[in-house]
Parts: C-alpha cells; structure tokens; sequence
C-alpha cells in the first residue's frame, strides 16, 4: 500500500492541485492539520475521488464546525480530531499536528509510523520501530512545497518536492 501523506496547506489549493496530480498511484491520503478552509476539504476529498483520506485538526482549521460538515458530504474524508490511530496495511499508524506531541508517541514503540506537521519541516526519523515522519508543508510558506508517499510493503518514503 501507499499512502501519501501531506500537511499545512493552508489554502494553497494551486499546490495542492498539483499535489494531487503527483498523488494518482498512493491509495489512501493522510493530512496531518492546517488545511484551514472548508473548500480545501472538499478539493482533496474530490482529487482522491474513491480512496479515503484521514485529516487530524491544525491549529489553524478555525470552523471546525463547517470542516466536519463538508467532510461529511464528501463521503471519503475522515476528521479524527486531535489524534488519528489507523491501521493501514497491517501497519499501525498515529497522526497528530505537533511535533512535541508526534516524538513522544514515536518513542512509545506502538506505531509503526507517526505523522505530524505544524513546523512545516519536512522530517524522516527512526525511533525504535516508529518512522517519525513531517512532509513538511504543501502551502510552500518556507520555500519549499512537499509532501511525503510512505509504501507499507517496502517500509521506505519517497520525497516529493512541488514545482
């Protein structure tokens, strides 16, 4: 399985699009916080069209209300709340925004993967047997826009850097 793995939008649905397009083979997204519009939610949930994504709240996700709402009718996109735990792939995963957070779990040695984002640094770190990973941001605030494809079967991640 494959598994893309974004975070901080913020509203950059030109990166995002882009994003998406580069997303066509992963066959569930995660999203790890500060999407921040509805209209961002419904975007994504349209651009992986039957695969499911899971979205953990940002700090900067203000109408949470309205987010879970336009999640709902999507059908495809799953709000966690603060904390996602999933397993995907026999592969067992948590997913939060902050990095002080993400660390902790990681070195709990429960997940086999832990993502997180909010630093918007894009970040790969074994601890035990947990890959702490960041894609760091899709928004491109720092210069950089990427995001993060994690393949189950092979255990490794591939970096993608948006133009």
């Amino acid at each position: 399985m494959r598994i893309g793995i974004l975070s901080d939008t913020h509203d950059n649905i030109w990166k995002l699009d882009a994003a998406i397009e580069q997303l066509s083979a992963v066959d569930v997204f995660l999203h790890c916080g500060d999407l921040c519009s509805p209209f961002v939610v419904v975007r994504l949930a349209k651009g992986a069209g039957e695969r499911p994504v899971h979205a953990v709240w940002g700090n900067n996700d203000g109408d949470q209300r309205l987010l879970l709402m336009k999640a709902q009718e999507t059908g495809n996109f799953h709000i966690h709340g603060q904390l996602a735990e999933l397993t995907l792939d026999d592969k067992t995963v948590a997913m939060n925004h902050y990095p002080e957070i993400a660390r902790p779990i990681a070195s709990s040695g429960l997940y086999d993967l832990v993502c997180y984002g909010h630093d918007h640094t894009a970040h790969e770190e074994r601890i035990g047997k947990s890959l702490l990973l960041n894609p760091g941001e899709v928004m491109g605030l720092n210069g950089r826009s990427t995001f993060a494809i994690y393949d189950t079967a092979e255990d490794t991640v591939e970096w993608v850097e948006l133009a």
